[in-house]
């Protein structure tokens, strides 16, 4: 049995600043939530033994959430549709959630904008759960500080 202070969360429930569409659900898998920094190697003159190490700029992966269908779905394609008449950046909350729906984790994201989403694959030959993917691209995290 975990200890209550362990992240083992059930889903992950996404918001967006955006009014309208508010609260995009919940999702029962995440990946790509992650950054790296880019390194520059330089070599200096006369010092064979190394070479520097240094960091240049700071890259975000885009991240991935799936779940089955669900009535929140139809968000993320109002979503898509407005992005037709122009592209408007949101702020994102991620939060990983347990059972009970208590929050143990969150991650606040700025400059968000829907890349992809692909729905389920619709086949009476294999009756499988209908899932949808959505993926996020974003400009960073917000510290606590920044938030709203």
């Amino acid at each position: 049995m975990p200890d209550a202070e362990e992240a083992v969360a059930v889903c992950y429930v996404v918001k967006l600043d955006d009014r309208n569409l508010g609260n995009l659900g919940a999702f029962s898998s995440c990946e790509g939530l992650g950054c790296e920094f880019v390194m520059e190697q330089r070599e200096e003159g006369g010092n064979n033994g190394m070479v520097w190490q240094l960091p240049t700029r700071i890259k975000y992966s885009n991240v991935k959430l799936s779940r089955p269908v669900t009535e929140a779905s139809s968000q993320i394609t109002k979503w898509f549709a407005d992005m037709a008449s122009g592209i408007e950046r949101k702020t994102a909350t991620i939060e990983a959630r347990t059972l009970e729906g208590a929050v143990i984790a969150s991650w606040s994201l700025e400059g968000v904008v829907p890349v992809r989403w692909s729905g389920p694959q619709l086949s009476p030959d294999s009756p499988k759960v209908a899932t949808e993917t959505l993926e996020l691209a974003h400009h960073g995290f917000l510290s606590p500080a920044r938030k709203g």
